[in-house]
């Protein structure tokens, strides 16, 4: 059996790593999009921050490790698939499969402003932009960055500790919108702006130009900022071009089923590319998460493998330090259509915590600076645990979580 695998982050290692221990026989090949031993894009801030050196960014650390467990790496990206002729075109040349998982993950969105190709203006997503934001990013440096979302937020004290002159443009009025509430995200911007991060809420540029070697971001405004890296971070789009063609069926990401597997038999999807269903609401969406990436790498790889596996269904949250500030979001945290919320704020010690509910159940939640309630509100929350009378606790004290975690979701019947 010939499995091929596009894409080489958690999901598409970790599905080599099952697929060999599910079928010791079979041909295994990894496409590496990227030079070098496939790496973690969550270690990215690390690096920036000087905490890891770029070998610390290796999801597997042996050198050894891919040879050991014959998997073929090959540096190359997929051009094109031919689902008919069960090929993937990399250049020049096509590779056969039996099977094919596509775990390609996500890409920078790109922004559509003139001088957007100008030197100087970087993404942060590969190690490649790592090293050359590392090489520009002196004390000094000023740095006017486009995004305040999750990519933009992680990586703000990376660059802060390199001394550099920060400069945040947030397009809406709210940081992180994706996952805060309007109240968490000022609580975050507050904060931000307390360790000497520029924020500039309801701004966007409208065009960049270079002068003397300078970059001048123009603002809707009329106002110019002069930078020496513009640092593009608008968000990320499933990485999916490749597939014009193929008939596997694409909608926000490559629709599948429970078994992970396409319209396409044969053909697999895993990671931010895989459009499944949500394990609370029953919708199909994105969930572009590690955790959610990796089950799906493994469920993937043993159907592939002919062992037969079922999703359960992909959980949305997502745990954020924004220099040294933890929040988090689950679930439906924008509550649900006749839904009752609670919540506790204490602004000026930067802690938040905000319980959506569905009847007696727990449905989402935002945190800030509660770092203890984690695990208690994942528990309850993807496992739709009836509350029954510690509800009415919760609304008038929603920090009882994790009381009412142990009281409910262990409860014997």
């Amino acid at each position: 059996m010939r499995h091929l695998i596009i894409g080489s982050g958690p999901a598409g290692v970790v599905a080599a790593e099952t697929l060999r221990k599910a079928d010791p026989a079979a041909e295994i090949t990894m496409l590496c999009g990227e030079a070098g031993p496939p790496y973690s894009r969550m270690a990215i801030p690390y690096l920036l921050r000087g905490d890891i050196p770029e070998a610390g960014t290796h999801l597997r650390k042996d050198a050894d490790h891919y040879a050991r467990l014959r998997i073929q790496l090959v540096q190359a990206s997929a051009k094109a698939v031919d689902t008919a002729a069960r090929t993937v075109d990399v250049g020049g040349r096509g590779l056969s499969y039996d099977r094919l998982l596509i775990a390609t993950g996500s890409r920078p969105s790109r922004e559509r402003i003139p001088g957007i190709d100008l030197p100087g203006v970087q993404a942060c997503w590969t190690l490649d932009d790592a090293r050359a934001i590392l090489a520009q990013a002196r004390p000094g440096a000023r740095i006017v960055q486009m995004g305040a979302g999750f990519v933009g937020c992680i990586i703000m004290e990376g660059l802060l500790s390199r001394g550099v002159d920060l400069t945040i443009l947030v397009r809406s009025g709210y940081m992180v919108r994706r996952m805060m509430n309007a109240t968490a995200s000022d609580m975050l911007r507050r904060w931000c702006e307390a360790k000497g991060v520029k924020i500039l809420t309801h701004t966007q540029p409208t065009g960049l130009t270079s002068e003397g070697g300078v970059l001048r971001v123009a603002l809707a405004d009329g106002r110019v900022l002069p930078a020496d890296i513009y640092l593009s971070a608008v968000g990320v789009d499933p990485n999916l071009d490749f597939l014009a063609g193929s008939s596997i069926e694409v909608a926000q990401g490559i629709v599948v089923d429970d078994n992970l597997q396409s319209s396409v038999p044969g053909v697999y999807a895993a990671g931010d590319v895989a459009e499944a269903t949500d394990c609370l609401t029953g919708k199909r969406q994105l969930n572009a998460i590690q955790p959610n990436a990796v089950e799906q790498g493994r469920i993937a790889a043993l159907n592939m493998a002919g062992r037969a596996a079922r999703f359960k269904g992909s959980f949305v949250f997502n745990v954020l330090t924004t220099l040294g500030l933890v929040s988090s979001s689950f679930g439906e945290w924008q509550g649900v259509p006749g839904g009752e919320s609670a919540e506790v704020l204490d602004g000026a010690r930067y802690r938040y915590l905000n319980l959506q509910f569905e009847g007696d159940r727990l449905v989402g939640a935002n945190t800030v600076g509660f770092t203890d309630h984690v695990g208690a509100l994942r528990g309850l929350i993807e496992g739709r645990v009836r509350l029954g009378a510690w509800k009415q606790r919760l609304m008038a004290d929603p920090t009882l979580i994790m009381q009412a975690y142990l009281a409910a979701a262990h409860s014997v019947v």
